[in-house]
């Protein structure tokens, strides 16, 4: 979970007791912004010119965290061709390692996000709710076209800033499109079926995760996927047998609702072809609010 730098770190220190390094990898340490998955993140500064950036830390305790350390070196390398400014970009990846060449730690140099996590702080409005989703479609897109696909997109990767805009976080488990993983990746509230049954992913992918997202900040409740339920339920996926957010929030207006769920549809053809194609009907749906 990452927050603010201007969070009140040190205080947090201060009550936990929580010993942070002084030094990581040439940067100076600053304070601890939150945890990830097996990860710590800090804000840092790099000494010669007092720039401050994000250090994602992995430390490798066994081969379990292998697999951290490759996200790690995966998002550095994805975010390498990042020009959108809702991406947020990877400026350094450090690996120290025993003379053997075995990993010891791993250390992901990221631009400094002063936001916070749309799950945490979700706004009530309509309106701004689709502006957040907007500003996302766009960044989503701009990754399809880099032939991308982020495949854990979910609220907790939108970063919503001061003045509104958002950053797009956590490029770990980002595949190249028409990639097939050997494992099933991602967050069971969000993830597409063709990722849990880790058929081919694509852009279609994305844009379940988005539609999932949008549904639960449109709604607060999530959306069922083949994760989250049975075999023998499945067809009520299919059959979409549950509450448009319409249904469960009138004042969504039918032709938001109707988006959200052609998203959702667990046949990836059914969905929206393009991010494109989702932003501009966003954009419809806000004019005729």
């Amino acid at each position: 979970m990452e927050v603010s730098i201007f969070s009140l770190w040190s205080d947090k220190v201060e009550r936990t007791g929580d010993q942070r390094p002084t030094k990581l990898f040439g940067y100076d340490v600053l304070g601890r912004l939150g945890e990830g998955a097996a990860s710590v993140i800090y804000a840092v500064s790099e000494p010669k010119t007092g720039q401050v950036y994000a250090l994602k830390h992995v430390v490798r305790q066994s081969a379990k965290d292998d697999r951290f350390i490759a996200q790690l070196e995966n998002e550095f390398e994805v975010s390498q061709a990042f020009k959108h400014p809702a991406l947020r970009r990877s400026v350094d990846l450090k690996i120290n390692r025993t003379l053997l060449r075995k990993v010891v730690d791993a250390g992901l140099v990221m631009e400094l996000v002063d936001g916070t996590p749309l799950d945490q702080d979700l706004p009530e409005e309509i309106g701004r709710v689709v502006s957040v989703f907007a500003q996302a479609a766009a960044a989503l897109g701009a990754l399809h076209y880099l032939r991308y696909v982020h495949c854990d997109f979910k609220p907790h990767n939108i970063m919503v800033l001061g003045d509104g805009s958002i950053k797009l976080v956590d490029f770990g488990q980002a595949a190249r499109i028409g990639t097939a993983k050997e494992r099933v990746q991602g967050t069971p509230d969000f993830m597409a079926p063709e990722q849990v049954k880790r058929k081919t992913v694509t852009e279609r992918t994305d844009i379940y995760s988005f539609g999932a997202s949008l549904y639960w900040a449109l709604t607060g409740k999530r959306v069922p996927t083949m994760f989250t339920v049975g075999k023998s339920e499945r067809k009520f996926l299919v059959e979409q047998a549950f509450p448009s957010p319409a249904q469960l929030r009138p004042a969504v207006g039918e032709e938001l609702s109707k988006l959200v769920m052609e998203c959702v549809n667990v046949h990836p053809l059914a969905r929206p072809a393009t991010m494109g194609e989702v932003a501009r009907r966003l954009e419809g749906a806000k004019q005729t609010e």
